[in-house]
C-alpha cells in the first residue's frame, strides 16, 4: 500500500520525504494512535471520537481480527466483575473484619460501564445487548467452618452499601440448592456450608462488545482500522516535537510504514510492556512483568450444562493468583450456553497466547532486573503454587472440579486453553520490587503517551480505566465544560459517588437495565 505526504499551502509550511512510505493525515485538529484492537484500545477510541468528533484515529492489530486475545470470550472470565462473588476482592484483615475498599470501587466502577454501554445502545451506535451482555446470578460458595464464619462477615460488611443490596445471604442446605442444584447434588450431609447470591449479576461477552464498538469506529470519518500490523519501534519525534513516531510493518506483505501520532495509547494486553520498553519514557522505568496462563474445564455433557445457571465463585488456594479464583461459570458465548471450571492456573515465558517463548526473557531490562527478582524472591508462595498446578494430572484436576460438583465425572469435560496474563511487577521502597494482581495505567509527563498493564478486574472496568487515562493525557479538555456535559451524557454519575447517593443509583442502574435488556431490583 503506497502511503502519500501532502500538506497544504494554508495547512502547513514545509513538505518532506523520507526512505520509508509515511502515513500522515492532512493536518487533522488531533491524530491518536491506539495499539491493540482490544476493549481498552475499542473503549478509549468510542470516548474520544464521541468527545473530538473531527479527531483521526488510527488502531493498528498484530493479529487479523478484533478482541482475539484477552478480551475473546474463551480468554477471560466473562463475569461482569462487580465484587458481587469474588471473594478475593473482599480480603480479611488480620482483625478479623473485611476490607470492603475495593469490592465499593469496583462495584462503582462496573456501574459506569453499564451506565456507557447503555449510552451506545441507545444513541444506536451499537445494537443488540443481547449479544454482548446478559442478567445471571452471581454466587459465592464456601465450605468449613472458618469459611462460613468469613462469608456470613463479608455479607454483612457489604450490606451497610446500597451497591451491595439485594445480595442474599444463607448456610441452609436446601436454599442453597435452589440457588445452585449441580453444586449441591452428590453434597454429603452436615458439612458446614454457606452462600450469597446476587440476582443482578452480569455475563459480559467482552469479545462481542470490542467487535462491535470497533464495527461502528470503522465506519466514522477519519478513522482507520489496520490489522495484521506489527508496531517493530516507538520513538519521540524530533525536531522539538511532542508527536510521537513509530514504525510499523505489514505482517502480509512486509511493508514498513511511518507514523506520527500527537496522542499514543498502548493498549496491547501482554504486549504492553515491550512496547512501554521501546517508548523509553522514565516514567516506564522499573516495570516488569509475570506472565500467568489459564486452562478450563469445558463440559461436553448437555445435561449438566443446563441444570447450572449461575456464576459460582470460591476461595482461591494459599499464594494462586486473583485470576485463578475457582468458578463453576455459566457462559453465553457464540449464542451458546457453555459451561466452564477453573481457571486451572500455569506458566508460560509468553506474555501472548500467540506470543513468543522468549517474551520474557527479552522484557528484562538494567532498570526492572531488581524490582522483578525482588517480587520473585517475596512471592515463592506463587512460584510453589503455580509448579502444582503445571504438574497437575487430570486426575488432580477432577480432584478440584470435584470440590464444586461431587458428582462429577471426567468423561463430561475437556481441558481448554485459556488466556495469557502479564501481572505487574513495580518498583518497591520496602521490598525492592512488588507483584500488582491489578492494572496500571502509565503515562509520559506531558500526557501524549499513556499504556495499560496488569490484568483483572481489567475488562469490566475498561471505562473507569479510560476516564482515569484522559484526566491524565487530556487534563485540560476534560475540565472544559462541553466535555464535562458530554461525559455526563455518556456516565450520568460521572464525577459522583454512587454508593452515597442511592437515588441516583437507582435511577442508572434502572435505566442502564432496561436498555441493556438486564434483569433489575427495582
Amino acid at each position: 500500500m503506497a502511503f502519500l505526504v501532502s500538506f497544504t499551502r494554508l495547512q502547513c509550511k514545509f513538505a518532506y520525504s523520507t526512505t520509508l512510505q509515511m502515513s500522515t493525515a492532512v493536518n487533522k485538529e488531533h491524530e491518536v494512535v491506539l495499539i491493540g484492537a482490544g476493549i481498552m484500545s475499542a473503549t478509549l477510541g468510542m470516548f474520544l471520537k464521541e468527545l473530538m468528533p473531527h479527531v483521526t484515529i488510527k488502531i493498528y492489530e498484530r493479529l487479523d481480527v478484533a478482541a482475539a486475545e484477552s478480551s475473546d470470550a474463551w480468554n477471560n472470565a466473562g463475569t461482569g466483575h462487580s465484587a458481587f462473588c469474588e471473594l478475593n476482592y473482599t480480603p480479611e484483615k488480620p482483625d478479623g473484619s473485611i476490607d470492603t475498599g475495593k469490592a465499593v470501587k469496583i462495584a462503582e466502577w462496573f456501574e459506569q460501564s453499564k451506565q456507557f454501554w447503555a449510552y451506545l445502545v441507545e444513541q444506536n451506535l451499537i445494537s443488540n445487548p443481547g449479544d454482548f451482555v446478559r442478567s445471571i446470578p452471581h454466587m459465592s460458595f464456601v465450605w468449613g467452618e472458618n469459611n462460613v464464619e468469613y462469608l456470613k462477615k463479608r455479607h454483612e460488611a457489604l450490606q451497610k452499601f446500597a451497591l451491595f443490596n439485594g445480595m442474599e445471604y444463607s448456610e441452609d442446605p436446601a436454599t442453597i440448592k435452589e440457588w445452585m442444584p449441580l453444586v449441591m447434588q452428590g453434597r454429603k450431609e452436615g458439612e458446614a456450608i454457606a452462600a450469597t447470591n446476587m440476582p443482578i449479576g452480569t455475563d459480559v461477552n467482552f469479545g462481542e462488545l470490542t467487535r462491535d464498538m470497533f464495527a461502528w469506529l470503522g465506519k466514522q470519518p477519519n478513522v482507520e482500522l489496520h490489522f495484521g500490523h506489527e508496531v517493530t519501534n516507538i520513538r519521540r519525534s524530533r525536531g522539538g516535537s511532542n508527536k510521537w513516531k513509530l514504525k510499523i510493518k505489514d505482517l502480509k506483505t512486509g511493508q514498513k510504514v511511518r507514523v506520527y501520532a500527537n496522542f499514543l495509547f498502548i493498549g496491547a494486553g501482554g504486549g504492553s510492556l515491550h512496547l512501554l520498553e521501546k517508548a523509553g519514557i522514565p516514567e516506564g522505568d522499573g516495570f516488569g512483568g509475570f506472565p500467568v496462563s489459564g486452562q478450563w474445564l469445558k463440559c461436553v455433557n448437555p445435561e449438566i450444562i443446563e441444570k447450572h445457571n449461575a456464576k459460582v465463585y470460591g476461595k482461591a488456594s494459599v499464594g494462586a493468583p486473583p485470576m485463578s479464583v475457582p468458578h463453576v461459570d455459566t457462559r453465553m458465548i457464540n449464542g451458546k450456553k457453555e459451561l466452564l471450571f477453573g481457571p486451572y492456573a500455569g506458566f508460560s515465558t509468553k506474555f501472548l497466547k500467540q506470543g513468543s517463548y522468549l517474551d520474557l526473557p527479552t522484557s528484562i531490562r538494567l532498570n526492572n532486573i531488581k524490582p522483578m527478582l525482588s517480587a520473585g524472591y517475596h512471592n515463592m508462595s506463587l512460584t510453589k503454587y503455580l509448579i502444582q498446578q503445571v504438574t497437575q494430572s487430570r486426575e488432580d484436576r477432577l480432584e478440584a472440579l470435584k470440590e464444586y460438583l461431587p458428582d462429577a465425572k471426567m468423561e463430561d469435560w475437556v481441558l481448554e486453553t485459556a488466556g495469557q496474563r502479564v501481572q505487574v511487577i513495580k518498583r518497591d521502597e520496602k521490598q525492592g520490587g512488588k507483584l500488582e494482581f491489578g492494572t496500571e495505567v502509565i503515562n509520559s509527563a506531558d500526557g501524549t503517551l499513556a499504556v495499560l498493564l496488569g490484568a483483572s478486574p481489567g475488562a469490566s472496568t475498561a471505562v473507569s480505566i479510560m476516564l482515569e487515562l484522559m484526566e491524565r493525557c487530556y487534563a485540560e479538555e476534560i475540565k472544559s465544560e462541553a466535555w464535562q456535559q458530554k461525559l455526563r451524557t455518556m456516565i450520568p454519575s460521572y464525577g459522583k459517588q454512587l454508593n452515597n447517593e442511592p437515588e441516583l443509583l437507582a435511577k442508572v442502574r434502572e435505566h442502564s437495565d432496561k436498555m441493556l435488556g438486564l434483569k433489575s431490583l427495582v
